[in-house]
């Protein structure tokens, strides 16, 4: 089955630090731009962070620049995002998505892709 399944989240203090995974099976991620999306209670999914597919760009929401870092593992066919100072309204269920097509860059803007894969969520509380 052709799947992204993301998986790392849980329960953090303010403060706190969390590394999200975003991993693929049965096919290749390497050749896929990613994108991190979020989604609380009550709002909109909103883009956070994306990575082109030769891994070389990089973008991010304002609301995480320097709190948190996308890469990729092509060796372990994933992608991860790296949360560090968490704030209770990064509270959210997050989800990863992939694009196939080579671009050379990468979005946070939903609606500029018709992503090929999204997957289920994996919900992250900062919470004390």
């Amino acid at each position: 089955q052709l799947q992204v399944v993301e998986s790392g989240g849980g329960l953090v203090q303010p403060g706190g630090s969390l590394r999200l995974s975003c991993a693929a099976s049965g096919f290749t991620l390497e050749s896929y731009e990613i994108g991190w999306f979020r989604q609380a209670p009550g709002k909109e999914r909103e883009g956070v962070s994306c990575i082109s597919r030769s891994g070389d760009y990089t973008n991010y929401a304002d609301s995480v620049k320097g709190r948190f870092a996308i890469s990729r593992d092509n060796a372990k066919n994933t992608v991860y995002l790296q949360m560090n100072s968490l704030k209770p309204e990064d509270t959210a269920i997050y989800y990863c998505a992939a694009y196939r097509k080579l671009t050379g860059l990468c979005v946070i803007v939903l609606g500029l892709r018709d992503y090929d894969y999204w997957g289920q969520g994996t919900q992250v509380t900062v919470s004390s």
